[in-house]
Formats: structure tokens, sequence, C-alpha cells
């Protein structure tokens, strides 16, 4: 919210601004940043996969799972093998149950748990279901480990380490942690708010972010297409639905599709409904440039 907040100090009080994605404090890495209509699509940011590369320290255990935390317990960390490790690292690949840290936003009771063990009060956490699709080591220092995680969300590196460090019997914490890639983006493509801040200084308002904004469909690549003509899109740009005339067109009941302009503009996303053999917007948008994500024919 730090930085949102910074963000929209530059862009002006009119523009609305949202993240995709909490960080823990001590991370670093990318942190995907929603304006104006972009920020109606910002679940499809929150839900999509992620990557990070995690620094485990094995053989210390803190209050807060990572490097900020008071130490709470050491660990033995001699005869510990990389084998070993990424045997225990791999029980945690797939659907699993994880219990979030006590020094987390989520909240018991409506109070945070953050506020909770700052004031030493440890609360029964419910355990979630979170999926981690794949952990494979990338550097090998013992005590410390570096590993490359792929999750989807709602996923606490910090307790990801401190599961591995209680399986193997000694502890760990995360001592640093890199959110590299967020539903499509890679913090090699990213921006410093530095950066930002220094644009601004020689032009306000929104226009200051332009070179370095994507598309609002971007996020969005990942579904089909279709193209509407001029009066399927007055109905769309009206909420109402727009009647297929080819029937037999092949998409799953419901399925989300981009729907574009015949020149190109995104206009909304709709969802197929085969029973009425229409197209049902969910979302619709109001932009002007035409998109480079449009498909190339009409197909309503």
């Amino acid at each position: 919210m730090e930085a949102v907040r910074r963000v929209k100090r530059m862009a002006g009080p009119r523009q609305k601004v949202g993240h995709g994605g909490t960080m823990d404090p001590m991370a670093r890495g990318v942190l995907p940043i929603c304006f104006g209509q972009a920020t109606r699509l910002m679940e499809y940011v929150v839900d999509g996969p992620k990557r990070y590369i995690m620094e485990v320290e094995f053989g210390v255990t803190t209050s807060t799972y990572d490097a900020e935390g008071e130490v709470v317990r050491t660990g033995e960390v001699t005869g510990l093998t990389q084998e070993m490790v990424e045997q225990a690292a791999q029980t945690f690949v797939g659907s699993i149950k994880q219990v979030p840290p006590m020094y987390s936003a989520i909240k018991v009771d409506g109070q945070r748990l953050y506020k909770l063990a700052r004031a030493g009060i440890e609360v029964e956490r419910e355990a979630r279901q979170v999926d981690i699709f794949g952990i494979k080591m990338i550097e090998w220092a013992m005590p410390k480990v570096v590993m490359e995680v792929d999750s989807g969300k709602g996923v606490y590196m910090r307790s990801l380490a401190h599961d591995i460090g209680e399986l193997l019997g000694c502890g760990g914490h995360v001592s640093a942690l890199e959110r590299s890639y967020c539903a499509g983006f890679e913090s090699a493509n990213g921006i410093t708010l530095e950066t930002l801040e220094e644009a601004s200084s020689q032009s306000a308002g929104p226009a200051v972010f332009d070179e370095y904004l994507y598309p609002v469909d971007w996020v969005l690549k990942g579904l089909k297409s279709t193209s509407m003509d001029p009066a399927a899109e007055k109905y769309l740009r009206n909420g109402q639905s727009v009647a297929l005339q080819s029937p037999q067109m092949e998409a799953g009941y419901l399925e989300e599709f981009r729907a574009y302009s015949t020149d190109g503009r995104f206009l909304a996303l709709v969802r197929f409904d085969r029973a009425e053999s229409a197209w049902k917007p969910s979302k619709v948008f109001q932009l002007d440039p035409p998109s480079p994500y449009a498909p190339a024919t009409t197909t309503v």
C-alpha cells in the first residue's frame, strides 16, 4: 500500500490506482500496479501464478519466520545434505494445506495476526489450501540454500521455509526473498519507484506513466478472443447480451473471452452462454486506442 500511495501522489487524486498482490515487508521484486479501468482486472493479477527466489537459512528459527524476527531456536545442520533438503522441499509441491505465520495481515476475530503477535499473543490459525507448482534448488551454500518456487496465490514463502526446516528437524527461516514473476509480469522488465518519481518531477499527472504502461487487456492474453461488429458492440456497451451468428462455436459453458471492436478496441470480458447461444458481458470497458492483442478476424 505504501507503493500505491507513492504512485497515486504522482498520478494525481483523480486517478484510480491499485496493486496486484501484496508482498512481505522484507521482499523485493515485481509489484504490478493497475491504473484507471485496469483496476477492474486486479483479480486476474492477484490470482495469477507467482515465482519467488527464496534464500533459506537452516538451523535458525525466528518468531516471524524471516530474518527480521527474533531467534527462538537453533538447530544442528551438520550432516544435512542437498539431497535431504531437496527431498524435504518436494513434499510441499502440489495442493497442500499451509498454516499462515502469526506475523501476517490475516484477521482472526477482527484483529490482525501481526498485532496479536506483537502483543505476545499466539492464536490457532486455520490451515489454507494453496498450490505450489514446483521447487528447485539454484544455489547450495549451507547453512543457506536458494530455492526457486513457482506457486499460486496466497502462499506464504515464510511458512514454506519454516515448514521445510521443521521437517528436517533443524529449523529454518527466510533470509532473503524476491518475487521474480507475477501473472506474466517479470521483475526484470519492471521499473523502480525512484524512476517514476524522477519522471514525475519533469511531467505532472498520469501522462508521466504512459511509456511504462501495458495495455489494459495485457493480463488477459491467456483468454481466447473474439470480435464484435458495430451492432454487437452497441449491445455490449449497454451491458446487453449478443446473440451468436455461428452457434457451433467451440467454447466451454460460460468460458470467458476477450471481446474487441472491428477496429481492434478492447470492449469487454464476455462469457459464452451455450444454452442461449450468446455472449454475456461480465466487464465492459471504455477504451479508445486499438489493442495490439485484438484478433485479426471477425467471428461474430
